[in-house]
């Protein structure tokens, strides 16, 4: 059924140089969106606006097809986990960057500053949002953040401020697998996740022009739920994909095929910065 070759370049980064036969559908519905303004947010960076300077190198890139259209995937960055000293999940809590995680994220933007970028969307909490603006500055854009509820991360309802060892490794395991019975109360299951994050990426790509591309700055669950489609793997196995903080993945969609193509997958733009604290506690 796939058709692929892909070699590991660097950790975490894998390139696809063959098209997958991997189909998807592609949806008309709508979703909850709306736009926002860069000036009306309260994101603004911490520290200096990175400047447009050199290009930061990255894998190969082929011209996108004139029946495809390409969405770049970025991740946040690195989180002020809410628990402090002691690490708690966190989910669709609207926790802040990490002054890392701003740097990562202008990191992300200044490597795709050399991509001409049709429309940015985001998710619409702000450790995403920061992410979005800093794409549009290093674009030179004066345009809007296209916001999708449906980019928001996994809502983790009653396990929000919970350890992994207060929540019990086999509830953990369990909801991995996609285990409705363990989903938390006033949470959300991964299926239930990835079907709102594939409608919302539909939303995106209705917006983008054959020929063109778009970028997409959310979450961990997010990013996997896009990727464990492409990549034709089940629900029940996504979060077993690597997705780093602020790193980038990269998908061509054949709108006459139906045929998603992964270019690379969690790129992370070396820039000398910190390692980041990724405890994967979305």
């Amino acid at each position: 059924k796939l058709v692929t070759m892909r070699v590991c370049l660097a950790p975490l980064v894998l390139v696809s140089f063959a098209v997958r036969s991997s189909a998807f559908t592609h949806s008309s519905r709508a979703v909850t969106s709306s736009k926002i303004s860069r000036s009306m947010t309260s994101t603004e960076p911490s520290t200096a606006s990175y400047t447009k300077s050199s290009v930061i190198p990255g894998p190969e890139l082929p011209p996108i097809p004139q029946t495809a259209k390409r969405l770049f995937l970025v991740r946040h960055g690195e989180v002020i986990n809410p628990g402090g000293d002691r690490p708690v999940f966190y989910g669709a809590m609207d926790v802040l960057l990490s002054p890392l995680g701003e740097q990562e994220a202008m990191a992300a933007a200044q490597y795709l500053q050399q991509f001409q970028l049709q429309h940015t969307a985001a998710s619409p909490l702000k450790r995403a949002i920061f992410g979005a603006e800093r794409v549009l500055e290093m674009q030179g854009k004066d345009s809007d953040i296209i916001i999708l509820e449906g980019f928001r991360e996994l809502d983790r309802g009653a396990w929000c401020g919970l350890t992994k060892a207060e929540i019990g490794s086999e509830n953990l395991q369990r909801f991995d697998a996609c285990d409705e019975s363990v989903t938390p109360q006033g949470g959300e299951s991964l299926l239930f996740l990835k079907e709102r994050v594939l409608k919302a990426r539909d939303e995106v790509l209705e917006k983008t022009d054959l020929g063109h591309a778009s970028a997409i700055v959310s979450h961990l669950q997010v990013t996997r739920s896009l990727l464990s489609d492409a990549l034709d793997i089940p629900t029940d196995k996504m979060t077993g994909l690597k997705v780093a903080t602020a790193s980038i993945s990269c998908i061509d969609y054949d709108m006459e095929a139906g045929t998603q193509t992964i270019h690379y997958q969690s790129f992370k733009p070396d820039v000398g910065l910190a390692k980041a604290n990724d405890g994967v506690y979305n």
